[in-house]
């Protein structure tokens, strides 16, 4: 009757084993909300430079042509970027700390990698669209983007992270058909859906 228990519990060692050398467990749950938050402190700061004092749900029938403040709303959004990776590799690295295993190795190396060659892309075309006027496609290309390179790195991740992609990416589309409303979709993506995401993680994973 002794066997039993522990044959199953070194199934279990050997499973959990496997899952540490496949995937970035280090991620925290906590830094999806955290994230969500400042990208709904940013849409905020960009409603009252380019929409105030209209209705954050109003349709914007005119993009933003003003190279000022196209770089005003690229600087709130490298705002984001920033808090936001900084604050997940310092939640990383504690829950990292606490459960015994290192931050950096071959798995973080992968997984950058796979995420950066989406990002690293979007964020060129991007700033080649700001830069030519092309203005109305870049919140959608932003969410788009952002959800390929969440489901590219989803093998190195938690099965959310590829459910959190594709919802970005379908997000992203629907934002380029109505582009008035670019700021709104905007902030359901990188805001509410990172703060849902993040606390279903957040209770499943970081207790």
């Amino acid at each position: 009757m002794k066997e039993k228990p522990s044959f199953e519990q070194d199934l279990a060692s050997i499973h959990k084993l496997m899952e540490r050398s496949v995937k970035f467990i280090s991620l925290s749950g906590l830094s999806g909300i955290l994230s969500g938050l400042y990208a709904l402190i940013g849409a905020a700061a960009a409603y009252y430079l380019i929409q105030y004092p209209d209705s954050f749900f109003e349709y914007r029938l005119y993009p933003v042509y003003d190279i000022t403040t196209l770089w005003q709303l690229l600087a709130i959004g490298l705002f984001v970027l920033l808090a936001s990776l900084g604050t997940g590799l310092w939640l990383s690295a504690r829950k990292a700390k606490r459960e015994g295993v290192r931050v950096w190795d071959a798995t973080s190396r992968r997984l950058l990698i796979d995420l950066m060659i989406p990002l690293a892309t979007g964020g060129i075309f991007v700033l080649i669209s700001a830069w030519q006027g092309n203005v109305g496609t870049i919140a959608a290309a932003c969410l788009i983007f952002y959800g390929l390179a969440l489901v590219n790195a989803s093998s190195y991740l938690f099965d959310e992270v590829r459910s959190l992609g594709y919802a970005e990416i379908v997000l992203g589309l629907i934002a380029l058909g109505v582009p008035g409303y670019s700021l709104l979709f905007w902030s359901i993506g990188f805001g509410v859906l990172h703060i849902v995401y993040g606390a279903a993680m957040h209770r499943k994973y970081d207790r």
